[in-house]
């Protein structure tokens, strides 16, 4: 059948992209990091840190990654529906000054775990999620294209990545924060935080470049469902190191639960991320 980008009540398309991972998951659901780098000092956050308000450390964990310019990432997503459970795992670098990533994407096995599944490749820039090796008919070389915009979800579940600016724009909208102690998070000293993200707040304070995926995911879950909890773990510079976030939505009558987890490490890396051009994004019908 063709795949149609944009529909209600979910992010359908995600089912879309792990078409043939899990059939009776993406039926039913109709949608779709590891280590951390050197960096950070033994005591996490410092004296000073200790003195700032949790809300005020993790509603600021966009502006200290831009000034961070750069890192590397992994990424998590397990989604639940019925007895069912894929988790899409993801590995690339972002330049968080550009708002740019470029992860390759690892689907899992099929639900009798027999298929094996060629990595996607994507591209998460301002507003567009760009994907290669997408399948469903998109020829090899050619990249498909997608306006996150137009996603109900504003492509937090939908790729099967939550972007890592998206994502710590969204806690901009943190509320009931609070310090849940200090943990070693791969031999760094983190500070762990806990709360509940508002999408329709988020949105509201997010920078231009995630404010229309923060809206249209603020429309898509609908004010009863844009509560997220999260957990955050911050370094001593005040760097997000890793972000739990737990989405929930109904589709098609069903509870959808989706975690998303994103480690962030290796600050300062060379993050080098090309966009295709014009003549390689496919513009023909997505089957699936």
């Amino acid at each position: 059948m063709t795949e149609r980008w944009q529909r209600r009540g979910g992010a359908g398309f995600a089912g879309a992209v792990v078409t043939g991972v899990t059939a009776v998951a993406v039926a039913a659901a109709g949608v779709l990091v590891t280590g951390c780098g050197a960096g950070g000092s033994p005591g996490a956050g410092g004296p000073d840190a200790q003195k700032v308000e949790p809300g005020q450390v993790v509603a600021g964990a966009a502006d200290a990654l831009v000034a961070a310019r750069s890192s590397k990432t992994s990424t998590s997503m397990e989604m639940a529906v019925g007895g069912t459970r894929v988790t899409i795992r993801g590995e690339g670098v972002y330049d968080f000054t550009r708002r740019m990533g470029q992860l390759k994407v690892l689907l899992p096995k099929d639900a009798a775990g027999a298929e094996e599944h060629r990595p996607i490749t994507e591209l998460l820039a301002p507003g567009a999620l760009y994907m290669k090796n997408r399948g469903a008919g998109v020829p090899a070389d050619k990249w498909v294209r997608v306006d996150t915009a137009t996603l109900p979800d504003g492509n937090l579940v939908t790729g099967g990545v939550t972007d890592p600016m998206v994502a710590a724009e969204l806690l901009r909208g943190a509320g009931g924060v609070r310090f849940v102690g200090e943990e070693d998070l791969a031999g760094v000293r983190v500070r762990h935080y806990r709360g509940t993200a508002d999408i329709p707040r988020a949105a509201d304070a997010a920078g231009p470049h995630a404010r229309g995926s923060l809206a249209a995911a603020a429309k898509g879950f609908g004010r009863s469902k844009g509560a997220v909890p999260f957990d955050a773990y911050f370094d001593a510079q005040g760097l997000l190191r890793k972000l739990r976030q737990q989405f929930s939505y109904v589709n098609e009558g069903r509870t959808v639960a989706v975690a998303s987890t994103t480690l962030l490490y290796g600050f300062g890396v060379p993050a080098v991320v090309r966009l295709p051009a014009e003549r390689d994004i496919y513009a023909g019908k997505i089957e699936s």
